[in-house]
Parts: structure tokens; sequence; C-alpha cells
């Protein structure tokens, strides 16, 4: 057998092509031969898995915090706590803010910058808390974000309470985000400048377009001081409830209706219902500034203590009994609890009221909106307790 026949050439030609160059894929038969990994480790050996992650954080023990003894913090280490976005070691930047010290927003760029510089970078803007991150739009207990450059000028024109406004680094510049600057300089809200990372962060990945505004969380009253409300200011109470209305438009037009015809707040329930959001700001056109909103764990026990305090229970319901311009309790203290749209009063809520009205409308229209419904109830109890109101022009 010659040389060219020897098991080692043939294994040259089927690992090479014509021209020599190794061919690609050779089946574990080349120089290096293929040999296996061994079996795979545990959870706990494996760099990076959490469950190492836990047990490394389980065999440091606990740490203090700023503790010198505890060494550097690793980055993903678990033991090191959790992070806020905004923490960095010069705090949050305003917009416009640069090395130089800070300059205005029409002073023009300030120079290139490097995608690694931490003083460009994202995370140098307000510190947001871990519960703002994943809260249900409308729950009012942390703060919301309004996202887009159409939605957070409307909200600054309709005066919603703001605590920041967020604005893209080196977006196009247009007449809506320098309006909205502008707004926001004049209000003293803080303008800040974020990367299109944290925006996509702060927003929940909404199309913010380089601009979100930060909406303070509203300040719930408890349902009691209502009544305490209106016996500073000597008069019948009059508060208006709501009974699975999801919609914080609706919410923010009772306000408003509310607070012209001289009722004395607003309840709603902690679950299962809109809360004041941005939304409701706009739709109240500022009511929300001078009447309370309460919030009741249980709306059906927040309206048994009402009764037990002598005020009476009058629910809006379609199928109702009396007419709301025949209702005499109308001149007694009274909570007025108006449904969704849908499914109206709930049956534990209908249990709690004492008397059920309607607003007789044409049989051709099969319901009313909650807003509108309660605007009118409330507008027919103030005609009926003889207030002198003022002729308003639509707005």
């Amino acid at each position: 057998m010659s040389a060219a026949d020897t098991p080692r050439s043939r294994r040259n030609e089927a690992g090479r092509t014509k021209s020599g160059k190794p061919r690609p894929g050779t089946g574990g038969q080349g120089r290096r031969r293929l040999e296996g990994k061994g079996p795979t480790p545990p959870a706990t050996e494996r760099p990076g898995h959490p469950a190492q992650k836990r047990a490394a954080a389980a065999s440091a023990g606990p740490r203090r915090a700023g503790d010198p003894s505890a060494g550097p913090r690793r980055a993903g280490d678990a033991s090191a706590g959790p992070r806020r976005s905004g923490d960095t070691p010069s705090g949050p930047r305003r917009y416009g803010d640069g090395p130089a010290g800070p300059r205005r927003y029409s002073d023009g760029p300030a120079g290139p910058r490097r995608s690694g510089d931490a003083s460009a970078s994202a995370s140098a803007s307000a510190p947001v808390s871990p519960g703002a991150r994943r809260t249900t739009r409308g729950a009012g207990e942390a703060a919301e974000f309004v996202a887009g450059r159409n939605p957070v000028v409307e909200s600054l024109r309709a005066r919603v309470p703001a605590t920041a406004l967020y604005v893209g680094a080196r977006i196009s510049r247009d007449d809506r985000v320098d309006e909205a600057i502008k707004m926001a300089a004049d209000r003293g809200v803080p303008v800040l400048e974020a990367g299109p990372a944290e925006l996509d962060r702060l927003t929940g990945g909404a199309l913010h377009q380089g601009l979100a505004l930060r909406v303070r969380a509203y300040e719930y009253a408890h349902p009691d001081d209502l009544l305490a409300r209106a016996a500073d200011a000597g008069e019948l109470p009059l508060i208006a409830a709501l009974d699975g209305v999801t919609d914080p438009r609706n919410l923010g037009a009772i306000a408003r209706s509310a607070a012209a015809f001289g009722a004395h707040g607003v309840v709603v329930p902690s679950r299962r219902g809109a809360g004041v959001t941005a939304g409701a700001w706009k739709a109240s056109a500022g009511a929300l500034a001078r009447i309370p909103v309460a919030r009741a764990a249980n709306l059906a026990r927040a309206l048994q203590s009402y009764r037990e305090a002598g005020i009476f229970v009058a629910g809006l319901d379609a199928a109702g009994d009396t007419a709301v311009r025949d209702l005499d309790l109308a001149t007694a203290p009274l909570v007025l609890v108006t449904g969704s749209e849908g499914r109206g009063l709930s049956r534990i809520v209908t249990q709690a009221c004492d008397v059920l009205i309607r607003i007789p409308i044409t049989a051709s229209t099969e319901s009313l909106n909650a807003g509108v419904a309660t605007g009118i109830a409330l507008y027919e109890i103030a005609t009926i307790r003889g207030q002198e109101l003022r002729p308003s022009a639509p707005s």
C-alpha cells in the first residue's frame, strides 16, 4: 500500500478542501478529537445560576450596609441587596447639567459624551422606588407616569400635579417638547434627562417619544374625614360613593360635579375601582385639588358605618322605586352611591342602601354614563335642598 493510500492521508483528504484548507466539521476525526465535558455540575456550582447566588449569599452570611470588612460588592451579588435605579455617587442630575455645572436647556449641546460615561448615563435620573416599577394603573399607591409628547403637554396644561419631567437624551426637539419644558420650569417641576432604556423602564415600555411625566401619588382621605369636613362647614353631609366604577375619567367628572353642587367628598373602594390618576385629574379640571377623595377597604362596611352615624344611603339604580326629583331624603344627611355602567350596584352594596332612586330617561336610551348620572342626581339633590347655585357657562 502506497503512502498516498495510508489511513492518515485519507483522513487528511476528508478533512481538507481541494485547496488544502481545513474542511469544517470533521466529525471528531481530526487531530483534536472530541472529548466530553463530563457530567453536568449541580445548580449550586454553576457560575451565575440563581441557586449558586443563593448558596454564595448564605455562606457569606448577613452583611451590614457600609461595613468595610465586607469587602467590595460584585455586580449581581444577591447578598448586596436591591439597588435603586437612580443611585449614583453624585445623586440625581437635573436635565441640562454637565460636567462644568448646570447649563440651561437652550445653551446647546455640552459636547460629545462617551457611552460609558457615568455622568451621561440614564441612571442619573431621580430615584424610583422598587414598588413604583410594577403598579396597577390607577392604584394611587405609587407614582404614575404619563408617556408621550401630546399626553405630557395635555397633563401639564391641565395642571396635573407632577414631581418630575423626564426628557430623553439627544431627542429631536419640537414645539411640544419646548412647551413641556417651559411649563414644567415655570411651575417648579424638576426637568431630568434620561436615556432611552431608562424611559422604557419608567414607562413600562410605552411609546414615550422621549418625554415622560411623573405624576405625584395621590393622598387619599379616610371616609370619616368627609363627615368632619361637613361638620366644620356647618352643612348637611352630602357624599358621593362609587361602586365598581373603573374609568378614572368618570371619577374626575364626578369629582367635578361634586365640587360644583356642594358635596363634601367622594368615596371609592380600594379594589376593583378607579383611583386618582392623571386621567382623573384632567377630567376633573382641577376640582380634585378642592374636594377630597377617600378610599375604603370595604365599601359596604363604610356605607354601614355611615348609616350608624345617622347618614342615609341612596343608590342610583335603573329599577329604583323613587325618582331622584321626588327623593324626600335629599334634605337629610345623604350618601349617593353610583354603580358601574354595565353591572350597576353590587348585591352587597344594594343591601346597604336605604332607598334606590332612578333618573327617568326615554325608552330608546338604555342607560347613562356613570359620571353624567351622578352629576344629574347631585344637581337634583342640591336643588331640593334649596342651595343657591350660581349660573355657570359650560366648559
